[in-house]
């Protein structure tokens, strides 16, 4: 029975990446590139690479935990496991390396396929929030700030907003791609001491390999502000995911009801209240956001290892991880559901557009007075913002009151109190952000 949530509730493709097999797989291909280097140069037979190779699908995963029980130590583990069915040339395995030679850069090799996963699956997020934005580009409702009600807007302006973030979100993504694509063959303190005199030829050709670079200095790790990086990186995007299910949220509320997450025919809100219809899809995603961002925590206190590297990041990193990229990776294909699903209520867009009796049209009204009757701009503020006050405390709408006192004609007060004529350039905006 899983313990964890991200074993099943919340499982992605990701967790194959993550699975302690596949670790261990990455381990030995590091292994067998260490191999392949060393017999490049000669150190080793030049056919002992083959049979590492050959032998890699013989080393069972249940092997390895049976020799970690005995030694408690995972990578000499695997060492052990690895050499005993690699006949002569299991003697070769891991030669000059320390354990985070092996583990770091299998690090590396996870970090950037996992990467790679997240790239791939914000593209069908893109897509669903691109056709969003073109659909409802003129689809005007009220703009809110503060929680007020502020002046028009259209639907299709807050999804290229998202649009754009997510375009940001995926360029820090392939930027920390490159920042993490590193390993090391170092030793243990990063002297090199023990590849002799060809070791940085040994650190090249094991890298070039494995499709990553070399760190051009390390202690016996990888410097834990490059792992930090990443972490934060995520922590950005499930915060980005987590403002788009905010106000998905907040549209739902009953007040509101403007935007609804689809609901299923057999879909059940409440256990006690039948007529619920929450937006836990949504709030599921903003859940999960807090998770991956307090991750960033440990992750920044994971730098500052003391002299040469201690342990203190080791234990932790098995979660957060795994965590962070399993947590971020369901975030976005729950949000693609979420949107694809969206369903949109018009009369109560509508509806709210008008809740406020004309108020949210004060500012265009104040714009008008300037630019056609000749009254300065902070007096027609003030004079505005008079009216404004009166019709909320009567309870009048704002053109009636106006009409009354003879500031607007019949024909003036009906175009500027047309809320679809004040969406400025949203449309456009919106073209320009998704080309």
């Amino acid at each position: 029975m899983a313990i964890s949530p991200f074993e099943e509730r919340y499982a992605t493709k990701m967790n194959s990446i993550f699975e302690d097999e596949s670790k261990i797989r990455r381990w030995m291909l590091v292994e067998v590139a260490l191999a392949k280097a060393h017999a490049k140069l000669g150190t080793i037979p030049k056919d002992a690479p083959k049979q590492l190779e050959q032998s890699l699908n013989k080393v069972k995963f249940s092997r390895v935990l049976e020799i970690e029980a005995q030694i408690h130590h995972d990578l000499m583990a695997m060492v052990k496991a690895f050499t005993e069915v690699s006949g002569d040339a299991g003697k070769y395995i891991h030669l000059g390396a320390t354990s985070y030679d092996i583990e770091d850069t299998a690090t590396a090799l996870m970090f950037v396929e996992a990467i790679d996963l997240l790239l791939t699956d914000s593209k069908s997020l893109l897509e669903t929030l691109k056709k969003l934005a073109k659909e409802h580009a003129k689809t005007v409702c009220v703009g809110r700030t503060h929680g007020q009600h502020a002046v028009p807007t259209t639907y299709g302006l807050k999804f290229a907003i998202y649009y754009q973030e997510l375009l940001r979100n995926i360029e820090r993504l392939e930027s920390a791609k490159k920042q993490i694509a590193f390993g090391k063959m170092a030793g243990a303190v990063g002297t090199m001491a023990t590849f002799g005199d060809r070791a940085f030829e040994i650190e090249k050709l094991v890298m070039t390999e494995l499709g990553l670079s070399f760190a051009p200095a390390s202690n016996q790790v990888i410097q834990r502000d490059r792992h930090a990086h990443v972490v934060c990186v995520l922590a950005i995007y499930a915060a980005t995911l987590e403002k788009i299910a905010k106000e998905l949220r907040n549209l739902q509320r009953s007040e509101i009801g403007e935007v609804y997450e689809h609901y299923g025919t057999k879909q059940v809100g409440s256990s006690t209240m039948p007529q619920k219809r929450n937006p836990h899809k949504s709030e599921r995603v903003c859940s999960l956001a807090r998770l991956v961002r307090a991750n960033v925590q440990v992750a920044i206190e994971n730098i500052p290892l003391e002299h040469e590297r201690d342990l203190t990041n080791s234990a932790n990193e098995r979660a957060i991880f795994s965590e962070s990229f399993i947590c971020l990776d369901y975030m976005i294909l729950e949000m693609t559901k979420i949107l694809s699903g969206l369903q949109f209520h018009y009369d109560n867009i509508k509806r709210n557009l008008d809740l406020s009796g004309g108020l949210i049209m004060s500012e265009r009204l104040m714009l008008y007075l300037v630019e056609t009757k000749g009254v300065g701009r902070q007096d027609a503020h003030e004079q505005v913002r008079t009216l404004a006050q009166e019709a909320f405390e009567k309870k009048l709408h704002l053109k009636d009151l106006v009409l009354s006192r003879g500031v607007l004609t019949k024909a003036e007060a009906e175009k500027l109190f047309d809320y679809s004529t004040y969406v400025g350039k949203a449309p456009e905006i919106v073209k320009r952000a998704l080309s």
